[in-house]
């Protein structure tokens, strides 16, 4: 498995992030208030620019009030419809 930032997988969780903080109406700089955190914080990590480990992620989550189970289960479908697609693929080939 690549360690990219820019998988699949970690560009949807980014734009799940950045959906759920304009759902509720917060600029970027709101939330890095929240998170007593430079804007930059969160426009790198909306722009794919800076990778959130495990522990980020929940801290990220709980300043959004999300619940970061609701990520990591975008994560997984997103990891099987990368799967089935190379699945289809290999088998009309």
């Amino acid at each position: 498995m690549t360690t990219s930032i820019n998988t699949a997988e970690m560009q949807a969780l980014t734009k799940w992030l950045k959906q759920e903080r304009e759902t509720q109406q917060l600029s970027m700089r709101a939330l890095a208030e929240r998170m007593d955190k430079p804007h930059s914080y969160v426009q790198k990590v909306e722009q794919g620019e800076r990778r959130l480990d495990v522990v980020e992620y929940v801290w990220y989550c709980q300043c959004l009030k999300l619940d970061p189970q609701d990520g990591l289960r975008l994560i997984q479908q997103t990891l099987a419809d990368i799967k089935s697609r190379s699945i289809e693929a290999s088998t009309s080939s």
